[in-house]
């Protein structure tokens, strides 16, 4: 069997894309099957009460652990791209992630109470760390430089992910709070084993054999030095840990401000090391400096979205009317909002880049205003709190409308920036680029883990307009250095 996958010319078979966008659409498919499976009832499961078969976490504790968890499998990422590029290849890096996943998932099916849920947190955060940037990073190998359908193939790329994030609340919701936590669990492991099976099988016939090899092999003596530095990491994260012990101020939310810190840190030294590297030329020099503009715009877009799933799921718990039209309504049923969007918008958005061929807006300009729309999602939210007060439960309606607002700006920043990744990174650093842009996901998450401590009894209508505040400045603002981004990034559409 000849495992060459064919040229893009040729290759035209899944809806116009390279056939390896199929193997790699149902591999994210499954994979985001199981983690939005688990995310859509693990912040209930912290903060039930022990005898509705939870945790007993108070709300704002399972808040802040729901959003540094999602901090930590992003900032695993620079696990995954640096072993793909330098040890394993993208191929074998992905696998392996995917089965930590699946062995996370197993770990929380099992009733053992908080200790189960902190050994399933490590090893879902290093299976994705493994498998997210890498799987992203081969979806742009399929693609030579300036082929035009690189933006819709990533929008396609984009709906797989969202595909398999709409069906996961509602079945795995349904089951976790209908029936029992462990057994919705246990549906995301199995998510993730079918995940496995098709990227197996379906990775043979149509990746490339270039993704089994890494792109910057590691040299002669550089294990050592790796084990050294990692030993060194250990060792001061440890010592930390132990101080904070002695001092009597090792908690559970002190721990989250720590990691907090570390996941903030991550992109500043990740930026410093790709601009002083004598493996960048100075013109990939120049389009680390324009993705710097796009990572902190995408870094404050992350910190709105990602709070769907601590922030609006206790709003959609505590102060929304779930009785609608004669239907009960489960809360973490309103997951499913963002893929349903996502899914909705799609179509329009590929339809779009497509017919603007060149003359669609650049990377900067679709960035700039998407975070308008982020920020509108959470000024729509100041109005019901603002109208009714904070003790009525309002419509859903408001949260559909939310939701709705918030997933134009991902269409507008999330696979344009995967898109843009690919494009601006250094050839010795592809899949840690790709890396980068998980890293403001997790410095994103990293704030929230400490914003959503302010959402408080009372407070959500100055909580919602702050956040809103914060995004419309920053969209502003990013449209005023539109044109400098694009002087920065040389030509690169």
């Amino acid at each position: 069997m000849n495992n060459k996958p064919e040229t893009p010319t040729q290759d035209r078979t899944f809806f116009g894309q390279p056939r390896g966008l199929s193997t790699l659409f149902f591999t994210e498919m499954w994979e985001r099957f199981s983690y939005y499976g688990m995310r859509a009832i693990l912040i209930y499961y912290m903060y039930y009460s022990v005898t509705k078969g939870g945790l007993g976490f108070d709300q704002a504790t399972a808040a802040s652990v729901m959003s540094i968890y999602g901090s930590m499998v992003y900032l695993a990422s620079v696990l995954g791209g640096y072993l793909s590029d330098r040890v394993w290849g993208s191929r074998k890096t992905v696998f392996i992630g995917g089965v930590l996943i699946m062995f996370g998932h197993i770990a929380l099916s099992i009733p053992a109470g908080a200790m189960a849920l902190f050994i399933s947190i490590l090893l879902i955060v290093l299976g994705t760390g493994l498998l997210k940037p890498n799987v992203s990073e081969m979806v742009g190998g399929l693609y030579d430089e300036g082929d035009t359908r690189r933006d819709a193939g990533f929008t396609i790329f984009v709906f797989g992910i969202n595909l398999g994030s709409l069906v996961a609340p509602l079945i795995v919701g349904w089951l976790g709070l209908k029936y029992n936590f462990h057994l919705g669990f246990s549906l995301a492991a199995i998510g993730m084993f079918l995940g496995l099976i098709q990227y197996w099988y379906g990775g043979k016939k149509y990746l490339s054999k270039e993704s089994l090899y890494p792109t910057d092999p590691l040299e002669p003596g550089d294990m050592s030095k790796l084990t050294v530095r990692s030993l060194v990491g250990l060792v001061a994260f440890g010592l930390v840990v132990l101080l904070m012990f002695l001092l009597g101020s090792l908690n559970l939310n002190n721990f989250v401000m720590l990691l907090s810190t570390i996941a903030l840190a991550a992109p500043v030294i990740y930026f410093v090391i790709f601009l002083t590297s004598k493996k960048v030329t100075p013109t990939e020099r120049k389009h680390v400096w324009a993705y710097l503009g796009l990572f902190i715009a995408a870094t404050i877009f992350w910190a709105i979205e990602e709070q769907g799933s601590s922030v609006l799921a206790l709003f959609a718990a505590n102060q929304t009317n779930n009785n609608f039209m004669g239907f009960h309504i489960l809360p973490s049923w309103y997951q499913m909002l963002n893929p349903l969007f996502i899914l909705i918008y799609t179509p329009f958005f590929a339809m779009l880049w497509n017919r603007w061929g060149k003359k669609q807006p650049s990377s900067p300009a679709k960035f700039a205003t998407g975070m308008l729309f982020a920020g509108a999602s959470f000024l729509l939210m100041v109005v019901p709190v603002t109208l009714f007060g904070t003790d009525a439960k309002i419509s859903p309606l408001w949260l559909v409308g939310s939701w709705a607002i918030v997933e134009i700006a991902e269409l507008l920043i999330s696979p344009i920036g995967l898109s843009v990744t690919t494009k601006l990174a250094p050839k010795a650093f592809q899949s840690q680029m790709m890396s980068m842009w998980f890293l403001a996901d997790a410095a994103g998450q990293a704030v929230n883990a400490q914003a959503v401590k302010l959402y408080t009894p009372g407070n959500e209508g100055a909580y919602f307009l702050g956040v809103a505040i914060v995004a419309l400045v920053a969209g502003l603002i990013l449209f005023a250095l539109v044109k400098p981004i694009k002087n920065l990034m040389a030509g690169i559409k």
